[in-house]
């Protein structure tokens, strides 16, 4: 076969178009660099390959954090959405996490185009094969039609893509999602230029005919009245006048578990064809009656997956079992006792890269120029992969700019928890994001992420220089509330004067427990100043244990706050390397 370079040079290449690689093309393109985004297949751009919803516990604040750091994420939901419900009402602000039903085809549609009419970027249809390696440096991909393209960067978001093995009951076969196959050689590619590799799972329902369905004998839960917009740049108003689809909530039946507990074997979890961990927060319905036997029944949502359609997603019911079975249970349920399965449930497994082989900025340590960002990371959910890669598209387009490195904090974003988390503890199993994740959540609301993370996108141009005013217009309004003056007036623009009332009155609600997450957050920044050489060697350290050595070793923290987020590191070897560092700079400034 020929070999074909490809006649024009990108900034950034960016691998795979699901919800990591869209907005890391996107960012890249808005701050000026030449992007191309290949993906296998432009009929799945931003494709809803599991729960067609946007948001949770957690994830909707991540969400918030995208919309303030110039993502799309919370613009396209806003433009998709078929239901809006705020979860956790009835608790703090800090917990309270927005989630939206999407209709899938219209999301991967208001994707595709934006993708389409972005300056900057082109979009074409190939598979990555290989990274284009000469000796230690990375130039470009190689794909499967023997082409070469050239970048200074290039971003991995090939999701579940990797090696992916598909199972239904003990019939499995290669595939990165249903009917789409995967990507064998790249994972190769990568793990020989010496990135470490595992194993993961994750699992999606079936999908039933709502036609089928006899939602009388169901709870409704009807969509939020008014519907709160993902995105400070959607109309509230106009959103509002559209009209929204109920969700169904019902449950299983204690005979659902005994066919379940009968036909374990029927399927690939217990029938041994899977031996890779899947996420613990998201788990089988097999998984649930195994491990929760104490609970006779569990609630079953079924949710609309279009406007256009009568498909059903029946979130609760993941499963790997046999369609024998996968029938069984869905008949086991009054609601569904003579619904229509149109697609099995499934579970796949796929390769992952350790992201404790990743710097801050999702750069590998390994290869220079090369990110990876989502589901490659160990991560699961599309908020979680949508993140990653808007972080990883900032910070290649920052360093090909020869800028500083965007690096979000612990307390001062979500994403800066999971990426931290992400480098420091790795993964044993699919990541998700909770609230409970976050030490300072009272801090990081999702009613506040433009108020702590909006200043930041236009000082790196992510959010462009025309609507700065109205933002500063925005922030009066906060400071002005939070002094509990009256007779604001309220601001034009994107950013609605209401929004910053409300963070300031969760402000001044939770004002004592800031002030104490402010001190702590003042009592860690000693140890961010305490910096480590690079080139530390720690084995000579006696009081480490030797799994410390080895953790540090491999990691190569930047400083003793890095350090000290290590698992397996105690107290008193994060202050014996604190004396052995000023001892060892001090000699240092002495030998000068």
């Amino acid at each position: 076969m020929n070999k074909f370079i490809y006649p024009q040079k990108y900034d950034i290449t960016v691998i795979g178009a699901g919800h990591a690689g869209c907005e890391a093309a996107l960012i890249c393109s808005k701050l000026g660099l030449q992007t191309i985004l290949i993906t296998q297949n432009l009929d799945t751009i931003a494709q809803m390959s599991c729960n067609p919803s946007i948001g949770g516990v957690g994830k909707g604040q991540i969400v918030k954090e995208i919309d303030a750091l110039g993502g799309i994420m919370g613009i396209n939901t806003d433009k998709s959405a078929l239901n809006y419900h705020m979860l956790n009402t009835s608790r703090g602000p800090a917990v309270r996490s927005p989630r939206a039903q999407c209709d899938k085809k219209l999301y991967h549609l208001n994707m595709k185009f934006a993708l389409e009419e972005a300056e900057n970027l082109r979009i074409i249809q190939d598979e990555a094969q290989e990274l284009w390696l000469e000796g230690s440096c990375l130039k470009g991909i190689k794909s499967a039609r023997n082409v070469f393209y050239e970048s200074k960067a290039v971003i991995i978001t090939s999701g579940t893509f990797l090696k992916g093995i598909i199972h239904i009951g003990h019939f499995s076969f290669p595939g990165g999602r249903y009917n789409d196959p995967p990507s064998s050689s790249l994972s190769d590619s990568i793990s020989q230029a010496g990135v470490k590799r595992g194993r993961l799972k994750t699992g999606t329902p079936m999908r039933l005919n709502g036609r089928t369905i006899d939602f009388s004998l169901c709870e409704k839960q009807a969509p939020d009245s008014p519907a709160e917009p993902f995105s400070v740049f959607t109309d509230k108003e106009k959103l509002n006048s559209r009209i929204f689809l109920p969700c169904w909530i019902t449950r299983t039946e204690k005979e659902t578990a005994e066919i379940i507990s009968k036909n374990l074997s029927s399927g690939a979890l217990y029938g041994g064809k899977i031996s890779s961990l899947g996420p613990r927060y998201c788990p089988s319905i097999e998984d649930k009656i195994v491990k929760f036997p104490h609970h006779e029944t569990h609630h079953i949502f079924l949710e609309p997956e279009g406007f256009q359609t009568l498909e059903y997603y029946v979130n609760g019911l993941s499963t790997s079992l046999s369609e024998e079975t996968q029938t069984l249970i869905v008949k086991s349920i009054p609601a569904l006792k003579n619904a229509q399965i149109i697609r099995p449930g499934y579970a796949i497994e796929y390769d992952y890269f350790d992201p404790q082989n990743l710097d801050f900025t999702l750069e590998s340590k390994i290869i220079p120029g090369l990110y990876l960002a989502g589901q490659v990371n160990g991560t699961t959910g599309y908020e979680e992969a949508a993140a990653q890669g808007l972080m990883a598209g900032i910070n290649a387009c920052l360093k090909i700019k020869r800028e500083e490195p965007l690096i979000l904090k612990r307390h001062e974003a979500y994403i800066g928890v999971m990426i931290d988390d992400l480098i420091t503890k790795g993964v044993d199993e699919p990541y998700r994001m909770f609230t409970s994740r976050a030490e300072h959540r009272l801090m990081m609301r999702q009613d506040n992420a433009d108020i702590r993370l909006s200043e930041i996108a236009f000082k790196i141009g992510a959010l462009h220089k025309n609507l700065y005013s109205s933002f500063k217009a925005y922030l009066k309004v906060y400071e002005e509330a939070s002094k509990n003056k009256k007779n604001i007036k309220e601001i034009l623009g994107p950013w609605r004067a209401e929004n910053a009332y409300l963070a300031a009155k969760n402000d001044a609600e939770y004002c004592a427990y800031i002030e104490r997450s402010k001190k702590e957050i003042e009592k860690a920044k000693v140890l961010e100043k305490v910096s480590i050489p690079h080139d530390f060697d720690y084995g000579k350290i006696k009081e480490l244990s030797n799994e410390a050595k080895q953790k540090l070793s491999r990691l190569k923290p930047k400083n003793l706050s890095d350090a000290s987020r290590i698992p397996g590191l105690t107290l008193a070897e994060i202050q014996f390397l604190w004396v052995i560092i000023n001892k060892k700079r001090g000699a240092d400034e002495k030998g000068n």
